[in-house]
């Protein structure tokens, strides 16, 4: 996906103000397994994936918890980074090799000031991904296993070709024998 669709997905922008936006980006490329994002560290950059897939991720006692997967056109953050100028709490996997447009935080703090288009568009960027969280906090709390499993099929059904089973699990809350189960009843 190109820079320019995943700008416009976001909110769009006059031209002006997106090529300001495109002209701070730069390209990078990182391997299956790289760890971009890493929890108690302050976060610097801001990312946006062209192609793969990541994972967010904490460390648990009896493991890592997934809570987030993003795909082409989803943005790589640590909130508590960007909005709070604080550590973050979360680590993000590469799950594919991924190729990614990277922004500093500060960079967009800087065009942000500058231009009330891109005040707006990060604006739409914090609003979208609060969204996003409260919707998973809602539906872990008052949806059973099974539908979470059937939200995810309904809304992220590639997942399954390119996530294991196991992070899949982690992310509904459940062990992968249960998964198992869940998958063999639908089917």
């Amino acid at each position: 996906m190109n820079i320019d669709k995943i700008i416009t997905l976001l909110y769009p922008l006059p031209e002006p103000s997106q090529e300001v936006l495109r002209s701070k980006m730069s390209k990078v490329n990182y391997p299956k397994g790289h760890l971009l994002l890493r929890a108690d560290r302050l976060e610097k950059s801001i990312y946006f994936i062209a192609k793969g897939v990541a994972r967010a991720y904490a460390d648990a006692p009896n493991g890592q918890v997934t809570f987030w997967f993003g795909q082409e056109g989803a943005p790589i953050l640590s909130m508590k980074s960007y909005i709070a100028e604080k550590k973050s709490y979360e680590n993000v996997e590469i799950l594919e090799s991924c190729e990614l447009y990277k922004i500093s935080i500060t960079e967009l703090r800087s065009l942000f000031e500058a231009d009330v288009h891109l005040a707006n568009w990060g604006r739409k960027l914090a609003e979208q991904e609060l969204i996003k969280t409260k919707e998973r906090l809602i539906a872990m709390q008052f949806k059973s296993a099974r539908q979470h499993y059937s939200d995810l099929i309904e809304l992220q059904p590639e997942l399954f070709q390119r996530v294991s089973l196991g992070h899949i699990a982690s992310y509904l809350g459940m062990s992968q024998v249960s998964l198992s189960r869940i998958r063999a009843g639908i089917q």
